[in-house]
């Protein structure tokens, strides 16, 4: 039996070598919400959905379910905080999980690799997901010590919610699920044009052409600064390298001169539940210099004896 409030977490690759801030925050976040969160070890790299499924899709299932098979062993539910990670994983378990003669081909495969056999007794999760929809805006505000004062654009990524048949979260076409959530942190969302449209990293685009990786990007960052948010939220650590580095290349070699910080959702939560802000990692960020929330601290009741 799959051990209930425990997750495998599954670190990926661009958050622990470029944003361990990203981590730290997110097990302060989760473990504060009463949750066990478990390494996983040996995992690899998820594969990533764009670029290795696209050249052998048969061996990017063999890669997947070799995790899986990982937190299988675990008894535990493995949660993630990379939308690409989360597309690779979760999508190779529905498809296992769905065809048999799939899962065959990738258990006498991964006999080679050692002690391997995908049963398909576990789910993958979102660490946005199981905020948005298992936490909820109706059960955050109780661990909540501090709020932000911003105006926030929020950047869903193409991955956490789509193939809307398989991920089974929110609507892909008009999401509510991050701000709803963010509404007890209060934090204001801001709407612009095209919200919902890639960043131009992911697909493999960014490793393949950055020019039209940069096309796409510029595109979003000008609807963006359209609405002159006070930050940047993404649930996704690729996404996050793309808006932070991106900028930068577009001051660059656009004559713009964007300045937006770019916040992890876990960044965020586990500062306003009471995080240091140094210990989110975000001063390793925003391009050279800090980021200070403007938030006020909420007075918390005294027990009555």
């Amino acid at each position: 039996m799959v051990k209930e409030k425990t997750f495998a977490f599954f670190l990926g690759c661009i958050m622990p070598n470029r944003y361990p801030g990203i981590e730290s925050s997110t097990k302060f976040m989760m473990e504060k919400l009463g949750y066990t969160i478990l390494p996983m070890e040996r995992a690899s790299c998820c594969p990533a959905p764009g670029v290795f499924r696209s050249f052998n899709k048969v061996d990017w299932m063999v890669a997947a379910a070799r995790n899986i098979c990982i937190a299988e062993q675990m008894d535990t539910d493995i949660i993630t905080v990379c939308n690409g990670c989360f597309g690779t994983l979760q999508e190779v378990d529905h498809h296992l999980k769905e065809n048999e003669d799939h899962k065959v081909l990738v258990n006498e495969k991964l006999k080679k690799l050692g002690d391997y056999e995908y049963k398909g007794s576990i789910n993958v999760r979102h660490a946005a997901e199981v905020l948005g929809y298992e936490v909820g805006p109706w059960g955050i505000e109780e661990f909540l010590v501090r709020k932000v004062k911003a105006r926030v654009a929020i950047h869903y990524g193409c991955h956490l919610l789509k193939p809307v048949s398989v991920r089974g979260l929110d609507s892909a076409e008009k999401p509510s699920m991050l701000e709803d959530f963010l509404e007890p942190l209060g934090a204001e969302s801001v709407d612009f044009v095209e919200k919902y449209t890639c960043c131009g990293a992911g697909g493999g685009v960014k490793a393949f052409d950055g020019n039209a990786s940069m096309t796409i990007f510029e595109e979003k960052m000008k609807n963006i600064d359209a609405v002159k948010p006070d930050f940047i939220l993404s649930p996704c650590p690729f996404c996050h390298l793309q808006f932070e580095t991106g900028q930068d290349w577009l001051n660059k070699n656009k004559g713009t001169n964007y300045d937006y910080p770019v916040i992890h959702l876990s960044q965020l939560v586990a500062y306003c539940m009471g995080m240091d802000q140094k210990q989110t990692g975000l001063q390793f960020q925003m391009m050279g210099k800090d980021y200070i929330f403007q938030s006020e601290e909420i007075k918390q009741e005294e027990e009555v004896s």
